[in-house]
């Protein structure tokens, strides 16, 4: 879960030292060896691996081991591809790799094996963390990027593609048989792919879940929470939260992001989703303000009135800190605060949550969200092009993935078969719940504006939230600013920069599918 100035916050590179990660003893820190003097690959691949990746406190607490894999490896592209093939085509050269800069000696640490297993050499590209969407997009209209690749926020996919700042990938992914397969509908289509071509390789694949005490919820029952029956419906969540509201000092009911901006919207969009809800019509004209919009801004107001202190005012960082602190009851969050809700280490409250199925609407549909993540790409004019696509596919291939899973740092793997092996969901809490999920995943489209058209939404939602405007209003102004948005960004004027019917089957993957329980 990435945000604009903060892209590289949370990635693999940085997490492999920052947060303690077991490198040293590895062979991952040492030099770079010649091109005709490379280790052989299958020793660099062993050094890849739970007992050298994952931290060490994880390991034992959850029984971790090379023996009981968290991957499938004959879907782990690491495993897969012909490194001698890759060598003898692309050995010495170089690939310029955009990162946040406060990453930057984190990263050229990480990406050691992959220069082992490959050959080519990269080069950081440092650019502020706080400024990093208005440079890379400056570099982009220059038309001469300092750099091949970069790893971004997956909203921004249109902003950079439709204007043809992004390399097709197409190619390369047939070439070196990159498993597009093996990743969820949901992340292929809305990371991945922009008017029918493939510009990115999925990265940080997130899904927003509902979250909730367990102790408090098993009092409130009398009895275990069912993950599904427990809180069927958001009705019934607003009556548990207005239940468990002050179950005890400096506990609330609920814990929601409502702050202006995208923090509102993404609130919005996952419960309106459920009620049947899409931002836009067939001639990408804003709908949201209609029925199902309102029925979701309505239940926000509703659960608001249980929500932790500051909620009008909270993002990511304070509801993470809420939920891991014990301070609210339920959360509405990013599947992470599951995962990270196991570790003694992050939370206080191991043990005592449990991570249920999205709460329905009647009239509505089973539409768990996929909400914000990152997404890995090759700028149009690499220097490097395919070099740039190779490293992008080894740090999100699947063993890394799964054990940045692991290791609770919030890179969310978005593989059917990471997710969905029993030894990665011993150790991931959420993860069955979040694999169900993702079939009937809902999606916001990928289109040039989509940061605006975010904070558009969300600064009205927040208006009615603190009571400054009603819902109705709300909503109506910003289908208003939308549209106008839309309209600066070459919408409604003959030939939109993205084909509605390309862009349709990934806003709704759940279309006809039977539910998961």
């Amino acid at each position: 879960m990435e945000f604009r100035g903060k892209l590289s916050r949370r990635t693999f590179l940085r997490n492999s030292t920052a947060t303690g990660i077991a490198i040293a003893g590895t062979t991952w820190g040492t030099p770079l060896l010649a091109a005709s003097n490379l280790p052989d690959p299958q020793s660099v691949l062993d050094d890849i691996s739970i007992s050298k990746y994952v931290r060490k406190d994880y390991q034992k607490l959850y029984g971790m081991s090379d023996d009981k894999p968290i991957w499938d490896n004959s879907k782990d592209w690491i495993r897969t591809v012909d490194w001698e093939a890759v060598r003898s085509e692309l050995s010495g050269t170089t690939v310029r790799f955009a990162v946040g800069a406060a990453d930057a000696e984190s990263a050229a640490e990480g990406l050691v094996p992959f220069e082992k297993l490959s050959g080519i050499k990269v080069e950081l590209v440092p650019i502020p963390d706080d400024s990093f969407y208005d440079k890379a997009l400056a570099e982009f209209i220059s038309g001469n990027a300092s750099f091949d690749a970069l790893q971004f926020f997956s909203p921004w996919l249109g902003d950079f593609a439709a204007p043809g700042f992004l390399h097709e990938l197409d190619g390369f992914a047939d070439k070196w048989k990159l498993p597009l397969d093996d990743f969820y509908d949901t992340y292929r289509m809305n990371y991945g792919f922009f008017n029918g071509k493939m510009y990115g390789i999925p990265f940080d694949c997130d899904v927003q879940m509902v979250h909730v005490r367990k102790g408090y919820m098993e009092k409130l029952l009398g009895g275990e929470v069912d993950r599904v029956n427990s809180i069927p419906t958001y009705d019934e969540l607003i009556r548990v939260s207005r239940e468990l509201n002050k179950v005890e000092p400096g506990v609330s009911g609920i814990g929601l992001m409502a702050a202006p901006g995208f923090w509102s919207t993404y609130t919005w969009e996952h419960v309106s989703a459920q009620a049947g809800m899409m931002l836009f019509n067939e001639n990408w004209e804003p709908i949201f303000n209609g029925d199902a919009g309102m029925k979701g801004l309505e239940i926000i107001l509703e659960l608001s009135k249980n929500a932790n202190e500051g909620f009008a005012g909270a993002g990511w960082p304070e509801n993470r800190a809420a939920w891991l602190g014990g301070q609210v009851a339920t959360n509405i969050s990013w599947q992470d605060s599951g995962t990270q809700a196991m570790r003694p280490d992050q939370s206080q409250i191991v043990d005592d949550f449990v991570t249920i199925y999205e709460p329905r609407i009647a009239g509505g549909r089973f539409a768990p969200p996929n909400i914000a993540g990152s997404t890995s790409c090759v700028a149009a004019s690499a220097q490097n092009a395919e070099g740039a696509f190779l490293m992008l596919a080894f740090l999100t291939t699947g063993s890394i993935m799964a054990m940045n899973e692991a290791n609770a740092n919030g890179v969310a793997p978005g593989y059917k078969s990471v997710l969905q092996n029993p030894n990665l969901q011993a150790v991931s809490q959420p993860a069955k719940v979040w694999a169900d999920s993702l079939e009937h995943a809902w999606c916001s489209p990928r289109l040039p504006g989509a940061f605006p058209i975010e904070q558009a939404i969300g600064n009205e939602i927040n208006r009615a939230v603190v009571g400054q405007i009603t819902a109705k209003e709300a909503l109506d102004n910003a289908a208003t600013a939308v549209k106008a948005i839309m309209a600066s960004n070459g919408f409604y004027q003959g030939k939109d920069p993205v084909d509605y019917a390309e862009a349709a089957p990934g806003l709704y993957v759940g279309e006809g599918k039977a539910l998961p329980f």
